[in-house]
C-alpha cells in the first residue's frame, strides 16, 4: 500500500496522472450525460406510456441482463478505435440501469397523490412536474448512481479493450513493464474519482 501511494503521489507530481485523466474524461463526462439525459427520459416516458414501455422495454432489460463488455469488439468494428466507440460503451453500460430505475420510480408514485393533484384540476404537466418527478426523485437517483458507477467500468473498459489511452493506458502500461505499484495507484485513481462523483450526486439530491 505504501508502494502505491507513493507510486501515486510521483504520479501526480509529474502531471502523468493528471495528463491521463483528461483523456479519460472525454468520453466518460460525454458518455455520461447522454445516458443521464436520455436515460432518465426515456425512463420516465416509459413509466407514463405503456406503448413506450411495451417498445423500449425489452431492449433496456436484456442490455441489463446481457453481458455487454463482450459487445466491445463489435462496436470497435462497427465505429472505429476512436472517441465514438468509447462514448458509446459508457453508455450501454450505464444507461439500462438509469432507464429502469427511472421507470420503476415513475410507477411506484402513490396513486393517492396522483388523484389528489387531478381532482384539484392539475394538468397533466403540472401532475407529472409537481407530483410524479418529485415522489420518483429518490429512485431515479439510486438509478444514476449505479448507472454512473457502470459508466466508470465503461470508460475503463474501452480504454483497455479498444484502445490504451488515458488512465487504461496508465494501467497496461505499467502491467507490461511490471510497474505494479503505479498500475495499482492508477486502478486505486479511478475508484476515487468514481466514489466522488458518485458523492457529489448524493449531495445534489439531498439540495434538491
Amino acid at each position: 500500500f505504501s508502494e502505491t501511494m507513493g507510486a501515486l503521489g510521483g504520479m501526480i507530481a509529474d502531471g502523468s496522472m493528471a495528463k491521463a485523466f483528461l483523456i479519460t474524461l472525454k468520453p466518460l463526462v460525454a458518455g455520461l450525460a447522454i445516458s443521464i439525459v436520455l436515460g432518465v427520459a426515456l425512463g420516465v416516458l416509459m413509466g407514463l406510456n405503456e406503448p413506450a414501455e411495451w417498445l423500449f422495454g425489452p431492449v433496456f432489460v436484456v442490455a441489463q441482463a446481457a453481458p455487454l463488455a463482450a459487445l466491445i469488439p463489435v462496436l470497435t468494428f462497427a465505429y472505429g478505435i476512436g472517441l465514438t466507440s468509447k462514448i458509446i460503451t459508457v453508455c450501454i453500460m450505464a444507461m439500462p440501469v438509469i432507464v429502469l430505475n427511472a421507470r420503476s420510480a415513475v410507477r411506484a408514485t402513490p396513486a393517492s397523490l396522483v388523484e389528489m393533484g387531478r381532482s384539484f384540476q392539475g394538468t397533466r404537466a403540472q401532475v407529472i412536474g409537481k407530483i410524479i418527478l418529485p415522489a420518483a426523485s429518490p429512485l431515479i437517483f439510486a438509478g444514476l448512481r449505479l448507472g454512473c458507477a457502470a459508466g466508470f467500468i465503461g470508460v475503463i473498459l474501452a480504454e483497455l479493450l479498444i484502445t490504451p489511452t488515458g488512465i487504461g493506458d496508465l494501467i497496461t502500461y505499467n502491467q507490461s513493464i511490471a510497474e505494479y505499484p503505479k498500475m495499482y495507484a492508477a486502478i486505486f485513481s479511478v475508484i476515487v474519482a468514481s466514489v466522488l462523483f458518485i458523492e457529489g450526486l448524493e449531495r445534489v439530491e439531498t439540495t434538491m
